[in-house]
């Protein structure tokens, strides 16, 4: 869908015909909950945020004023909705010292998100990737699953395209060095 049919379909649903919105739900329902899931951890919170998500949007859809993609919007909303209820859980996420990550070659991080069909280390990845913070979490589905660009990923968690960049790498790093704790360790750390 591109942006100008949004357009057309948001100014019928603030025109009234608002079973156009059903078009907006058939489009980014699942790409939401994919994003929430990510951040809260929970299949069961995560359907009840996305449904948050778009009442939200469909309650300030006349806010929207056309100075960003569509997609960037609702993504916006999701990722604060999504941040404030891991806010209210208090979940805990793994600490790596700055030292630590500075350390990790870029190389290795940067292979760390490589294809793989070995399950093992498929695996060793989602566990990493479910002991990182929320926003961590944001950057590496929006960037690796939903394919968003480092624009779109700085407008939706309000940083700067080259702070999302940083924050990228740092957290390629720190999923290296999860990956390699839990290879050195084993499973105690589950």
């Amino acid at each position: 869908m591109v942006q100008n049919e949004e357009t057309r379909y948001i100014a019928r649903i603030l025109d009234g015909e608002t079973e156009y919105f059903s078009v907006l739900l058939d489009r980014y329902s699942r790409p939401l909950y994919s994003l929430i899931v990510q951040i809260v951890g929970c299949s069961e919170d995560a359907e009840e945020l996305v449904q948050d998500v778009f009442l939200k949007a469909f309650r300030n859809l006349s806010n929207y004023k056309g100075e960003c993609l569509f997609s960037t919007w609702i993504y916006r909303i999701a990722y604060n909705t999504a941040i404030s209820a891991t806010r209210k859980k208090k979940q805990e996420f793994f600490y790596v010292d700055e030292n630590t990550i500075n350390n990790v070659p870029g190389d290795k991080a940067d292979d760390i998100l490589c294809l793989t069909d070995d399950e093992e280390r498929i695996a060793k990845l989602i566990h990493a990737i479910d002991r990182l913070t929320a926003e961590e979490k944001a950057l590496i589905t929006l960037f690796y699953y939903e394919e968003r660009s480092m624009e779109e990923i700085s407008e939706i968690l309000k940083l700067s395209s080259g702070n999302v960049k940083v924050k990228l790498h740092r957290t390629r790093k720190k999923i290296y060095l999860l990956m390699n704790e839990e290879s050195r360790y084993g499973n105690k750390n589950r």
